[in-house]
């Protein structure tokens, strides 16, 4: 039994994910359990699909376990994103492979970037870059090319070698033996609104999705609901209107100024994408704006997102799912069920009651809202084979 976890969104699933897991089994994996973000996303954006809809697509393409990374880490920073699924990926204490997909597809390749970022943060050239005004991605790619080659800097650049770094990082963090595996992507470039015959990004499917438009070529069909932001635009400019200067500076990742700006913002903003160009800045990407924005929405401060995680809770599961969870010797409360996760301590309450608030906001997100309270009587998806 060999264990092989990946670390994903499948937002939606798509042939690039379904390519990473047939790799990945031919690399040796038996068992592949993966930890998906839940009803809100990296980018800064609600997931199109719920959460349990989407695990069901990955069980039906491949993966046997579906376990959740709740939003106070998905709607963090790469480092934060990567750190949080790791610290779950270890608790669980049966995972032999960390298997994830990068430009690169060379982990010598990744570990000599990595090593890279290290000595130039620390230079004074990248800290006069940051008081520039410059963005943290942009001061980054400067100091690499003014002490490293041209090679170096490009893999930094591209956005799933960034993430792959990470990874590499939480796990010698740690001193975790799980061993790295990463596939080179293929096809249309992250987040491209292109679509070639065989390939289209997460991005340009989500756009066809939202449009009504056939997707059934780049990814499984979905039949569920799906969920736009814009559909909670006056509720998240409702919650944050009313929010002073030092309200927004305790929200994550809303250091150098960004609160600051965020409260200007909003007062003058009547709709996100205003909200948003009123707050960009060189110094500020956008999907850290829109991460930072949805964290003030659901109330995700610097403390709370850097909280370790006090159950692990599986969405769903095939047979060889349930080999997986006969193997582990979890450090962690496991469960299916939210409810039952939630009594098993003070932290397990307060995190287990945040992400079904979070689903409950979520549930805005459809064409026709759902009820609240969903997340403690949902059941995991289960396949039988």
């Amino acid at each position: 039994m060999k264990v092989a976890a990946i670390i994903s969104e499948y937002n939606p699933f798509h042939s690039g994910h379904r390519l990473l897991i047939d790799k990945t089994r031919a690399a040796g994996a038996s068992h592949i359990l993966a930890v998906m973000s839940g009803n809100f996303v990296q980018r800064g954006d609600v997931a199109v699909f719920d959460k349990f809809s989407r695990a069901k697509i990955a069980l039906e393409n491949g993966v046997d376990l579906v376990i959740e990374l709740p939003e106070r880490v998905s709607l963090t920073s790469a480092e934060g994103f990567a750190r949080g699924a790791v610290d779950i990926i270890s608790a669980l204490g049966c995972v032999d492979m960390l298997s994830f997909g990068s430009e690169s597809g060379d982990i010598a390749a990744l570990r000599e970037a990595s090593g890279a970022i290290d000595y130039v943060v620390n230079t004074e050239f990248f800290s006069e870059s940051i008081k520039r005004g410059k963005s943290y991605p942009a001061a980054l790619q400067a100091a690499l090319r003014e002490f490293y080659t041209e090679d170096v800097s490009e893999t930094i650049a591209c956005p799933n070698n960034t993430l792959a770094i990470e990874y590499l990082n939480a796990l010698d963090n740690i001193g975790s033996s799980i061993e790295p595996f990463t596939v080179k992507r293929l096809g249309a470039r992250h987040d491209s609104d292109d679509a070639d015959p065989e390939t289209a990004s997460a991005s340009a499917i989500r756009k066809m999705i939202l449009a009504g438009e056939d997707y059934s070529k780049y990814a499984p069909t979905v039949d569920a609901p799906t969920a736009e932001l814009s559909r909670l635009e006056r509720a998240i400019l409702a919650k944050l209107r009313p929010m002073s200067a030092d309200d927004f500076e305790k929200i994550y990742d809303c250091a150098n100024g960004l609160g600051n700006r965020l409260c200007k913002a909003v007062r003058g903003a009547a709709s996100l994408s205003e909200l948003y160009f009123l707050t960009k800045t060189k110094r500020y990407t956008l999907a850290h704006i829109r991460r930072a924005v949805l964290c003030g929405f659901l109330g995700i401060d610097k403390h709370f997102a850097l909280e370790r995680a006090a159950y692990i809770r599986v969405l769903g599961m095939n047979s060889r799912g349930k080999e997986i969870l006969a193997a582990a010797e979890c450090s962690l409360p496991i469960d299916t069920s939210l409810k039952a996760l939630a009594g098993k301590s003070r932290e397990a309450a307060r995190q287990a009651n945040f992400t079904a608030r979070c689903t409950d906001l979520y549930s805005l997100a459809f064409e026709r809202p759902r009820v609240c309270g969903a997340d403690f009587t949902s059941a995991p998806i289960i396949i039988e084979e």
